[in-house]
């Protein structure tokens, strides 16, 4: 099971990236792969093609509408079930006891 995370945005004069952030949440909320959105970037979790598939749908979309993309990926593969997009979190909970704000 991957648990990948990106951000991406293309390179554009105005300061928010908010509106093009929101195309590409787009795609991951249509795709059913289970994600956590965050103020940094998009957590997703699934198989491999899965998630790297919709990275590249993300993509495909910004290229066709911009000649320059930022993007950074991050990838923690792990051979198991799923839900380790939520019990990572529950794992570090318990060990100190609390709810922590997610």
């Amino acid at each position: 099971m991957v648990l990948l995370e990106f951000q991406m945005a293309p390179h554009v004069a105005s300061e928010s990236v908010s509106q093009y952030v929101a195309q590409i949440i787009n795609i991951v909320d249509q795709s059913g792969v289970p994600y956590q959105l965050t103020p940094m970037g998009t957590i997703l979790e699934g198989e491999w093609d899965e998630v790297i598939g919709v990275v590249t749908r993300c993509f495909k979309h910004m290229a066709e509408h911009h000649s320059r993309i930022g993007t950074h990926i991050k990838i923690d593969y792990r051979a198991g079930p799923a839900g380790r997009l939520k019990s990572k979190i529950q794992s570090v909970e318990h060990i100190l006891g609390r709810k922590l704000s997610t």
